[in-house]
């Protein structure tokens, strides 16, 4: 329990900060990132998972599909199945084109299951850091887990690794 407490003031405070970053510029949101993950264990310091990754243009109606491994460091304990993250995705430009978000976003990230379980993550970066994954990711899994920390995807075309 004494361990709980800091991380999940990290977790807090880190998530905060990365959601309340200013904006430069204008930014307009492009569309969805929907992820479906590989069954998960913790291993105490730190995860990596595989990624099947689509993302869904707003306008014009488009689809494209990635490939991603995200890791995370820091607490993360227990095992979870195969789940789904979901992104609302941000960009500075409205023009978005099949390799644009490909790259590596980094931020901070935090998960709880025991049975059904949700976690979140904010996290920055993309082509040129011109992409945001924003404000928060939805992910859905079932397990046994606790994690906080912070959090590395990344995104390549499909069949880049």
């Amino acid at each position: 329990m004494r361990m709980t407490r800091p991380v999940a003031v990290f977790a807090t405070s880190a998530l905060l900060c990365i959601a309340n970053l200013p904006a430069r510029a204008e930014t307009f949101r492009v569309g969805r990132l929907l992820c479906l993950s590989n069954p998960r264990v913790g291993l105490v310091l730190g995860s990596v998972q595989s990624l099947r990754c689509t993302f869904f243009a707003r306008n014009p109606p488009r689809q494209f599909i990635y490939e991603g491994r995200i890791r995370r460091v820091g607490l993360d304990l227990g095992v979870t199945s195969a789940g789904s993250l979901s992104w609302a995705v941000l960009a500075k430009n409205s023009r978005i084109g099949s390799a644009t978000l490909r790259g590596n976003y980094v931020g901070a990230s935090g998960s709880l299951a025991f049975g059904p379980g949700l976690g979140a993550n904010v996290l920055i970066g993309g082509s040129r850091r011109s992409v945001m994954l924003q404000p928060l990711s939805i992910e859905r899994s079932i397990g046994i887990n606790l994690a906080a920390g912070v959090t590395n995807l990344t995104l390549g075309p499909r069949g880049s690794r």
